[in-house]
């Protein structure tokens, strides 16, 4: 007959492979922590933005704006900021020259490029265009911290960066530039000019950014942190979620990197990661709070969701590339068509550049 001592040791031994397998289970996931020297270095980032811009004069609208009748008329044109936010290569960039090409003057390029993978800079008209950046990590807060730390560098570099479209590495143009920039200044600097006023006001740009309380898993997303972490800045009634990728007015742009009071709970990590998307909520909620009128809440970036898999929208591959496909994908609910789409597989480089010229950039 065993001894007791003996069974017991047995049946230790026997349960420890057995703790691998179930003990993670119960365990809360890994967090993805942002250091306390990358917190310093945005903040400091943030500051000097805002002090840049402070100092310029740079509000929400347009400065050095004359004339504003027409586009032609204005003396210093306002210009789009397109940040990139890649953790690969930027395998469309070829496509993206084509889209700027001709359009000096009017756009300025910012890559935030993820620093633990090695990237290869294109040439072109990206050459110099690699922000100070740091790691990012889905289901974490660093995406938020990216994002601001692309709209704070696009701020401080040019006081006359009106618009801050984010797009990422699988993102693609649907329109010409000149479509884009029209389709983003003509409305609201034709509005201005044609105010009762003596003299033309500055325009007061809105921004495009999806804002939307009613996504069947609101309530997963807002306690993903814990059920009352978001408390008090955050009341569930105030939470908002969007897409990603947004094109924010400049007074916007500095709100976001102004914020410390709604940073706070967002950059918490997550216990639940399956519904834990800090840049979707982020962005949205802060908008919301601060200035849900100056926002169109909906987004000019087309995504597909049918047959998303593991939290990732639908990604086109090179037999769906067609005329058909683009005039598709810019058909929009809204007033305004969709300037830009996602997600595209690299290999559809080739097809896109196929229909470049006699399609994408044909209006």
């Amino acid at each position: 007959m065993f001894n007791t001592p003996f069974v017991l040791s047995f049946a230790l031994l026997l349960s420890c492979p057995l703790l691998f397998v179930f003990v993670p289970r119960f365990l809360p996931p890994k967090h993805v922590e942002i250091s306390l020297p990358d917190e310093l270095d945005d903040l400091a980032l943030f500051r000097r933005a805002n002090l840049a811009a402070v100092h310029r004069g740079g509000g929400g609208g347009v400065r050095g704006v004359g004339s504003v009748s027409h586009l032609g008329t204005i003396s210093s044109r306002p210009k789009i900021a397109f940040l990139f936010l890649t953790n690969t290569d930027l395998h469309f960039a070829p496509l993206w020259e084509k889209f700027f090409a001709g359009n000096e003057g009017l756009y300025n390029i910012y890559v935030h490029a993820d620093p633990s993978v090695e990237i290869t800079p294109p040439g072109g008209v990206f050459q110099g265009r690699f922000i100070s950046a740091k790691k990012t990590e889905r289901s974490s807060p660093t995406l938020i911290s990216a994002g601001r730390r692309l709209l704070a560098a696009a701020i401080l570099d040019d006081s006359l960066n009106s618009y801050f479209a984010l797009v990422s590495q699988h993102c693609i143009p649907l329109h010409s530039f000149a479509f884009v920039y029209t389709s983003l200044f003509a409305p609201q600097l034709a509005e201005s000019s044609s105010s009762s006023s003596s003299s033309p006001r500055l325009p007061m740009f809105r921004s495009f950014i999806e804002i939307l309380s009613d996504e069947p898993q609101l309530w997963d997303r807002y306690v993903a942190r814990g059920e009352d972490v978001m408390l008090p800045e955050v009341p569930f009634e105030r939470f908002r979620v969007g897409s990603q990728f947004f094109v924010l007015a400049r007074r916007h742009a500095l709100m976001v990197i102004r914020d410390r009071r709604l940073w706070r709970k967002f950059r918490l990590p997550c216990f639940d990661k399956d519904t834990c998307y800090p840049e979707e909520h982020y962005f949205p909620t802060l908008l919301s709070m601060e200035d849900p009128d100056g926002c169109t809440h909906y987004t000019l970036t087309r995504v597909n969701w049918t047959g998303s898999v593991g939290g990732h929208p639908h990604t086109y591959h090179p037999p769906e590339i067609s005329p058909e496909l683009i005039h598709t994908l810019r058909q929009s609910n809204s007033t305004y068509s969709f300037l830009f789409a996602r997600k595209f597989s690299f290999d559809c480089l080739k097809p896109l550049l196929e229909l470049a010229d006699r399609v994408i950039f044909k209006d």
